[in-house]
């Protein structure tokens, strides 16, 4: 779970769902449908509908097979690369907090409205820009307290009461249809395509933006009981009573909401945004303005609430895999709230309120990035179910699959081209914040979100498979002790169904051999890779047996490596010093684009005797990603105790001491979060090669990081590191990333 306690229940969650669909949309938009297609808004608003329901069935099973809040963040995270999730998160953040800037001014121009109305001469300032920025702040800050108090957030009497208003305008309109014969409700309804098919797409692409909301209650999945039942049925149910409300009130406003001799497209024309309470005032009188403007006013709350919680969960799912700042991802003891993220959001709505207060550009923005980011949760969901191979881990499957996905996929595409073809700015305003963020990503957040993301990878397997990698582990053996300690350390490194293990014996050419017998050094390689397969399965893994032929092995391990486009390389030696095979070890590691891992160990060690692991470090988080995808492989299958160890000079000053102390421990919490017995130990000697071999004599395993240089002037094996080895026989473990 992403968030606090599970503590939203089937209608919690499905009135986050209808706080954030019903209302808004259909107040701010019918208009600007009847005015592009005229009364074919119904088909518009039917077709949205139905595109809106694939596009739910799709959420269904992803938010029940991953019920973490951060909905199509966690989703894109889960089938695809921390960098493509980051982008995703990040636009869609955006989107939800344009959302709430739109909602929040809607609120103000409907309590202007109300204002000015029950005064006989309301003072010019009642409609001026401060005080609609005002009562916008002011809501943002109430409804901001409120999420402060609850998880659940509040709103519901909110989203309670705008559809109970709903529901009398259309009872007091189906009243006023039984006064009007079918040759008048023909004559309202025609000409029905006033702009063809083209007005028809046309509206869709407006207007689509009125359906959306039931994807966020998949971004507070996390805090929303028994979510493999509920969230799929909060979905359907939210998008269901929307589309209930906004059929009917549609034909309503087309047929007995024009006078006589007039028709709901021409009107429109004239004043697309008082369209819903001129035609409801024209049946149900004074009474019926008054109900639109509280209908305004609690729709444009309750989905200001919806899109400010769920922007914060956006936030918090985020920060927890460090593609956002990690403070963010706070979680307030007592109310159990992630109090940071939501004030950070509030903060961020407010300032756009004040700074940018026509916001009509953003909108459209909003509209396009959530039909891609739809179009995504459709690939997701068709990704999930195909690598996945079965049904049977799945909660909640999407019926006639893969026809929904594809359907709905290229239904949000299509509306998003036409969206971005028919408001350039929104394509320009998108793009500029996709570019601040990539900014953002490369220069704060990429290092630390690489690194928990690779922790991620090695604690749950299943990401690995659900991402559709298949990483390949080089293993050359060249002797039968050493094939035992190496396939185990492989095995560690790769991911179990996916994961493949290649073990490599090179053979030099002999000289002359009888061409009747195989050559010694083939008979020798075939007993070693032999051994090797045996080792594998005896540990119910499989592998895969290589072997070449060449003048100079070390240099053939690389091309192989190349050719084979490797994750990573385990290179063996029997012991470390300076000599010709650390040499070559070195001029390997320089030469290959994968992570190389060396193991230094006696023949006959075994990894499942390791309990206690010393991770020597210097501050720096150069070798960071590949020992977080090291160190989480080895406490998924066992409990180990990691202490993470920085050795500094006696006149280190102390506040630097406390500096590096702190940036270890986030260190660590990056590469083991949540991880149980892990220490951080700072301490100060003259002799940091001696209190590493001390530290070593209490330890199983010593994992140290190598750098790769390019400049064949310096060693990766360096003074410290042969020290320590030539000092101490506890197995090591060097890691060097690609």
């Amino acid at each position: 779970m992403s968030g606090g306690e599970r503590t939203i229940g089937l209608l919690g969650a499905t009135g986050v769902g209808v706080g954030a669909i019903v209302g808004g949309g259909i107040l701010a938009l019918a208009g600007t449908a009847f005015a592009t297609t005229g009364p074919s808004a119904l088909i518009a608003f039917t077709l949205n509908g139905v595109i809106a329901v694939l596009t739910a069935l799709s959420f269904a099973e992803l938010a029940a097979s991953f019920p973490e809040s951060g909905g199509t963040y966690t989703f894109a995270k889960k089938v695809l690369s921390v960098e493509a999730a980051f982008g995703v998160g990040w636009i869609v953040y955006f989107a939800s907090i344009v959302a709430a800037v739109l909602y929040a001014l809607g609120f103000a121009v409907f309590a202007e409205a109300a204002i000015a109305n029950l005064m006989v001469a309301p003072p010019p300032w009642i409609t001026g820009r401060f005080f609609a920025i005002a009562l916008a702040v002011g809501a943002i800050t109430v409804y901001t307290a409120m999420l402060l108090r609850t998880t659940g957030g509040g709103g519901q009497l909110e989203t309670i009461g705008k559809v109970v208003v709903f529901v009398v305008l259309i009872l007091a309109g189906i009243w006023a249809l039984g006064d009007t014969t079918v040759a008048e409700v023909g004559d309202d309804l025609t000409p029905f395509f006033y702009a063809g098919i083209g007005g028809l797409i046309q509206a869709m692409g407006y207007t689509f933006i009125a359906l959306q909301g039931f994807d966020l209650i998949a971004a507070v999945g996390g805090e929303v009981r028994d979510p493999e039942r509920n969230l799929p049925r909060a979905m359907l149910l939210s998008l269901a009573i929307a589309l209930l409300i906004y059929i009917p009130l549609l034909f309503l406003i087309a047929t007995v909401g024009m006078p006589p001799g007039g028709d709901v497209q021409s009107a429109s024309v004239e004043n697309p945004e008082t369209i819903v309470p001129r035609a409801v005032q024209h049946y149900l009188g004074r009474t019926g303005f008054w109900l639109v403007i509280a209908a305004g006013l609690l729709s444009m709350l309750s989905a200001l609430q919806a899109n400010l919680l769920a922007a914060s969960r956006m936030a918090l799912a985020m920060a927890r895999d460090r593609t956002l700042p990690s403070r963010l991802g706070y979680i307030d003891r007592g109310t159990g709230t992630p109090r940071i993220a939501i004030l950070a959001t509030a903060a961020t709505v407010a300032v756009i309120v004040i700074v940018v207060p026509s916001v009509a550009a953003a909108g459209a923005v909003s509209s396009l990035i959530f039909l891609l980011s739809f179009t995504l949760t459709h690939g997701a969901a068709y990704l999930v179910r195909k690598r996945r191979g079965d049904l049977v881990d799945i909660p909640f499957q999407t019926p006639f699959f893969p026809l929904v996905p594809v359907l709905g996929g290229g239904a949000c595409l299509a509306l998003a081209v036409f969206q971005g073809i028919a408001v350039p700015s929104a394509g320009v305003l998108g793009g500029v914040w996709l570019l601040i963020g990539a900014a953002l990503y490369a220069g704060l957040f990429g290092q630390r979100a690489q690194v928990v993301d690779a922790g991620a990878e090695a604690f749950d397997p299943e990401l690995v498979r659900l991402r559709g990698r298949n990483p390949l582990v080089l293993v050359p053996v060249a002797n039968p002790a050493s094939a035992a300690p190496l396939v185990g350390v492989a095995q560690a490194l790769t991911t179990p169904q996916v994961g493949r293990v290649l073990l490599l014996s090179v053979v030099r050419p002999p000289e002359s051999w009888n061409a009747g017998e195989p050559p010694p050094q083939l008979v020798d390689a075939q007993s070693i890779l032999g051994h090797s397969l045996a080792t594998a399965f005896a540990a119910e893994r499989t592998g895969e047996a290589l072997i070449t032929i060449a003048n100079e092995p070390w240099a053939e391990i690389g091309r192989v490596s190349r050719t084979h486009a490797c994750e990573a390389l385990l290179l063996g030696l029997g012991h470390l010093a300076e000599g010709e095979v650390e040499r070559n070890v070195e001029a390997v590691i320089n030469a290959v684009d994968s992570d190389v891992v060396v193991l230094r160990a006696p023949p006959g060690w075994s990894l499942d005797t390791v309990r206690r692991v010393l991770v020597p470090v210097g501050g720096r988080r150069d070798q960071s990603t590949l020992r977080a995808r090291l160190l989480g492989h080895l406490c998924r299958t066992s409990e180990r105790e990691i202490t993470y160890l920085v050795a500094l000079s006696p006149t280190t000053l102390h506040d630097r001491v406390v500096s590096i102390r702190n940036e270890v421990r986030r260190l660590s919490r990056d590469e083991l979060p949540g991880m149980a017995g892990t220490e951080v130990d700072v301490v100060t000697r003259d002799d940091v090669a001696a209190e590493i071999v001390d530290r070593a004599r209490h330890s199983d395993l010593i994992v140290f990081g190598m750098r790769r240089l390019r400049s064949s002037r310096r060693r990766s094996f360096g003074p410290l590191l042969l020290r320590v080895a030539r000092e101490t026989d506890t197995p090591i473990i060097m890691i060097s990333r690609r």
